[in-house]
């Protein structure tokens, strides 16, 4: 039995390794047309995409005592030559609320990103991200709340 099982698994082994032979390389699979293709449509992408700037994209509101709620306000302008669009604000926890603009961001306007951060039940040095999810080359956007919280008593 112990043979007849060793000869199985030998064979299942086998068959393997030679059906990965066969297919050739990856790099041989390739279409030079479609590669070109993709490179001018992604050329293109980068030339017209929408761009960002921020006046600070970093918010440092100190040292508060915990269970204050810290308000900020961050400044936004497009820089590219499409309008800007924000689709979404991610954040790490529901201690954390950015209100974005909905609506598109023409080029040259400048719009703003309110954020809300409950430091109550957040002690010591906090760092908070807020991630846009953007149209812009990069995709996405971060801005950061930071400070220390001094704990209740």
């Amino acid at each position: 039995m112990k043979k007849v099982t060793i000869l199985f698994a030998f064979i299942i082994s086998s068959s393997l390794f030679i059906s990965c032979g066969n297919g050739g390389s990856a790099s041989t699979k390739i279409n030079s047309d479609n590669l070109e293709s993709a490179k001018s449509r992604d050329t293109e992408i980068k030339n017209g995409a929408a761009s960002v700037s921020f006046e600070n994209p970093v918010y440092d509101f100190g040292t508060v005592n915990e269970g204050e709620v810290i308000e900020t306000t961050f400044k936004l302008t497009n820089s590219g030559k499409t309008d800007l669009v924000i689709t979404d604000a991610q954040v790490t926890c529901g201690c954390t609320v950015p209100v974005w603009p909905k609506k598109p961001i023409k080029p040259g306007e400048t719009e703003e990103i309110q954020v809300r951060f409950n430091t109550n039940g957040k002690q010591n040095r906090q760092q908070k991200n807020i991630t846009l999810i953007t149209n812009t080359e990069t995709g996405r956007e971060i801005l950061t709340l930071k400070g220390m919280v001094t704990p209740k008593a």
